[in-house]
């Protein structure tokens, strides 16, 4: 198809600034304005009336959802469990690649080696003084007419990924929610964890920090449970959406990034590898042995356990029993043997070519594994990437290419530790961060009502822009703009610094622009038996037409990345939250940070960071003012707006986010790059702006020394020095 600098039968057409002068007989004077608006209209005939405009294919894909589609994948992935390197979830891939494969996409399975975890045998009771010993079952119990009921045996048995092999037979504590500050409160309460089992409840922080915790506070086990007061608050499956009394959270324990024994580097073949044992001892191994057990399990352990009362915020729901401290009476005696071995991961890979930059890339990703049947994580949004697919093929058919290429991934093994996007982005390292434009990130596409987005600053106006032509799945009248700002999200638009899901590797590790959404935001059911199609369907996204909406947002905000000749991105937003955060953040006051300045009489400066930010936006407000020219001369004067100038500026805007990574990495944390955002240093899911500054004032706060107060000044001048290099990126220029 000619290109719009082509003429009608593809060879090169210029486009005079002036017609042809007049006959001398005619003696007319024309006035210049009339024949430049000509020039410009007949410069853009081409683009807008030979070959659709962007809006032209955006409208027609927002057309083409189907909530049929959608249920039909879910319903074909849910069949089976399928946890990652079973075989069950080699079947789930084969149908993603059948699926992806049936639309011409070429398609292609990227395997890894990666060390994963299974339980080998595992056993918990409990005694105390004049009761008799309780043995826990351990199990999920399926109900009446549960028609997975047969499958339901190739579960896994509950357990949590990487915890330590051992046998514990201790007294309990209760830890509340395992946070770093509720053991902190056992210790200032004379409360001994030293060889104890810590008993903690679900919530609030990632499990694995939870176990971790327990394990720094000197605990010799931990038990991990579902209190009813946040997972049990109405009727429980199947008549309501609630985690059933014997319902268990599974998931990993695992605080590091992809395969255990290649950190840093892919797991690719013939490469360099630790030791099972090596990767074991790893400080980001809980360390201890840990188990997972149900609601009902909790409470009996809860129950049994004495000392002081428990603060009114540790308490338990309505109708819940008053919650002690210990240690003891009660006595757990624990048992776990874990089988870590090495495994067969696969991630699909599809890839649609662009036309006009086919080295340039837009990646979508979601992944398959699943604990148990998937309903809702990940395969939810595995329903929606095929159905995404499905409508971009029609697309095609009507003609469309994407102007930049279009890569769909299906990642193999998240929930061990974001393994296969992990060691993916690790071995193409290099091409990515040369070639990304963006990554897309849909894990859940849909827990229920609302609508939630996370993204780095510059996506935040693309995501608000085209929510607007999405209709809200459950009115009508409304689109999902209108849902999302009736939400109670604060802030409206989230940030990637947690660890939760895969856009970790991108953003976290090489500083590719990212977006993570989902229709809901979180469920009762999570990582447990009963997260299966029969929930979804009943409770969930009864209609599907969640599941279309989900489809409708991640495709739009792909097509508008990938087609329009300028790249959408704005950085003012970056610029107003890098300020509003040194500005509000807790313990900043007037451009200093003074804690504990009685005692060491030494502030630390903020200065640097200021000074930073006023260059960012100084470089924010020139690359404005060149969108601005540059959509301005694409109506009037398109001639002016040369490939070369076009690309130049779609380069800086693509390459700024990478100016935001160090090679060195977090302190302590070399492969988390990014030095604006990433996970808390106490909580995995947690997402901190300025993490290595936010890390050194936690250990100076504990240590109080001079040395540690210098670190914290260091840390500032580390992401000061980085938001100048993002400057420098944005503005195009050199010092």
């Amino acid at each position: 198809m000619p290109t719009p600098q082509d003429g009608v039968d593809g060879s090169a057409a210029r486009i005079p600034l002036l017609p042809p002068a007049p006959p001398r007989r005619a003696a007319v004077r024309l006035h210049p304005l009339p024949l430049l608006v000509a020039a410009a209209f007949a410069a853009s005939y081409h683009l807008f009336f030979l070959t659709p405009a962007p809006s032209y294919y955006q409208s027609l894909y927002l057309s083409l959802g189907s909530n049929d589609t959608a249920a039909a994948h879910l319903h074909a992935l849910t069949i089976r469990p399928h946890l990652a390197g079973t075989g069950a979830n080699a079947l789930a891939a084969a149908h993603v690649v059948s699926a992806l494969s049936s639309h011409s996409f070429p398609t292609r399975l990227t395997g890894y080696s990666v060390l994963l975890s299974y339980p080998a045998r595992r056993s918990l009771s409990l005694s105390a003084p004049d009761r008799d010993t309780v043995h826990f079952a351990l199990k999920q119990e399926t109900y009446a007419g549960d028609p997975y009921e047969a499958v339901s045996a190739e579960v896994v048995p509950t357990f949590l990924a990487y915890a330590a092999s051992g046998s514990v037979a201790a007294e309990a504590v209760y830890a509340n929610y395992g946070r770093a500050e509720d053991f902190a409160y056992l210790a200032a309460r004379g409360v001994n964890v030293t060889g104890k089992v810590a008993v903690a409840r679900y919530g609030k922080v990632f499990r694995g920090d939870i176990v971790r915790n327990a394990r720094e506070a000197g605990a010799s086990a931990a038990v991990l449970y579902t209190d009813a007061k946040d997972y049990a608050v109405g009727k429980a499956f199947p008549d309501g959406p609630w985690m059933p009394p014997t319902g268990v959270q599974v998931g990993s324990t695992f605080k590091g990034v992809g395969d255990p024994m290649t950190p840093m580097w892919a797991s690719s073949e013939g490469c360099e590898r630790l030791s099972i044992e090596e990767a074991m001892a790893s400080d980001d191994m809980p360390g201890i042995p840990a188990l997972p057990v149900s609601g009902k399990d909790g409470a009996a352990i809860i129950q049994l356990i004495g000392g002081d009362v428990a603060p009114e915020d540790w308490q338990g729901g309505d109708g819940a029993p008053v919650y002690r401290l210990g240690p003891g009476p009660a006595v757990l005696n624990l048992t776990y043997i874990g089988n870590e071995t090495m495994a067969n991961i696969q991630n699909v890979i599809s890839v649609i070519e662009g036309k006009e930059e086919p080295e340039r890339y837009v990646i979508l990703g979601n992944h398959r594994d699943a604990w148990t049947f998937g309903g809702v994580d990940p395969n939810s949004g595995t329903a929606a990437l095929l159905e995404l697919a499905q409508r971009l093929s029609e697309l095609q058919k009507k003609g469309w290419r994407p102007r930049r290429t279009i890569i769909l991934c299906n990642w193999d093994a998240e929930e061990y530790g974001l393994t296969g996007s992990t060691e993916w982005v690790e071995e193409n390292r290099a091409m990515l961060t040369s070639r990304t434009v963006a990554y897309l990130n849909v894990d859940s596409a849909v827990y229920g009502r609302g609508f939630y987005a996370s993204a780095t600053p510059q996506l935040d106006e693309l995501l608000k822009e085209a929510s607007k032509q999405v209709q809200n799945p459950d009115n009508e009248t409304q689109s999902l703009y209108d849902l999302w700002m009736a939400s109670d999200s604060s802030p409206l638009v989230g940030r990637l610094g947690g660890g939760g899901s895969d856009y970790s590797a991108f953003v976290q590790h090489i500083g590719i622009p990212s977006v993570d959404l989902s229709i809901g935001s979180d469920y009762a059911v999570y990582h447990s038996l009963y997260d299966d199609f029969i929930w979804m369907e009943k409770f969930g996204d009864p209609l599907f037409q969640r599941h279309v909406a989900a489809a409708s947002m991640w495709g739009l905000v792909a097509l508008r990345l990938s087609d329009e000749e300028i790249l959408p991105f704005n950085y003012s937003n970056y610029a107003a939250e890098l300020e509003r955060i040194v500005t509000v953040a807790p313990g900043y006051q007037d451009g200093a940070l003074r804690i504990n300045e009685r005692v060491l009489g030494m502030p630390v400066s903020l200065s640097p960071l200021h000074k930073s930010i006023k260059e960012f936006r100084r470089a924010v407000l020139e690359v404005d003012s060149e969108l601005k020219a540059l959509q301005t001369w694409k109506i009037w004067a398109p001639w002016r707006n040369s490939p070369l100038k076009v690309r130049d500026i779609n380069d800086r805007l693509m390459m700024t986010e990478r100016a935001f990574t160090e090679r060195e990495g977090l302190s302590g944390r070399p492969w988390y790059k990014h030095l604006i955002y990433g996970p808390s240093l106490h909580n995995d899911y947690g997402a901190e702006v300025y993490p290595g500054v936010d890390d050194a004032i936690q250990t100076a706060m504990r240590t109080n020394t001079s040395k540690s107060w210098q670190s914290v000044q260091h840390e500032i001048h580390r992401v000061s020095r980085v938001i100048n290099q993002a400057a420098l990126v944005l503005s195009g220029g050199l010092t």
